[in-house]
């Protein structure tokens, strides 16, 4: 077995989404973390990017949350909001200023299943470490 490499944030290990339709979510994703530069792996019956995992879900079993993907600059918030209503993302709340702290600068997206995505940049600022990589052994 090859050895393995994770990259997680500092706060969630994991965040799983049930989903309606597999497909629909894997286009969507696959576009707007293609902006956001995260790869897409894909499995059978799902997909994961970091973090996020994704699978199809019973009827009581699916998501509603709200989470946000961090972006480099305000170019690409913009690109992610492009990108996502183009591959069947709502628009939610276009790119632009919030008034959540200064330089706060997102957009939101509706997901294919009404999940509230964001992709934010909260302005300058320098990373101590681009994330936290966990090292496997096979």
């Amino acid at each position: 077995m090859m050895p393995m490499h994770l990259h997680r944030g500092r706060l969630i290990d994991h965040l799983h989404l049930k989903v309606r339709n597999l497909r629909a979510s894997r286009r969507f994703y696959g576009a707007v973390l293609e902006v956001i530069g995260v790869e897409v792996v894909d499995g059978e019956g799902f997909f994961y990017a970091d973090e996020l995992w994704v699978d199809e879900g019973r009827p009581e079993q699916f998501s509603h949350v709200h989470f946000a993907f961090q972006a480099a600059d305000r170019a690409m918030v913009d690109s992610f909001q492009q990108a996502g209503l183009a591959a069947g993302g709502r628009d939610n709340g276009p790119p632009g200023i919030r008034d959540y702290h200064p330089g706060y600068y997102a957009a939101f997206l509706l997901d294919p299943d009404g999940n509230n995505i964001e992709a934010v940049f909260h302005g300058p600022a320098e990373r101590s470490a681009p994330s936290v990589v966990l090292s496997f052994d096979g």
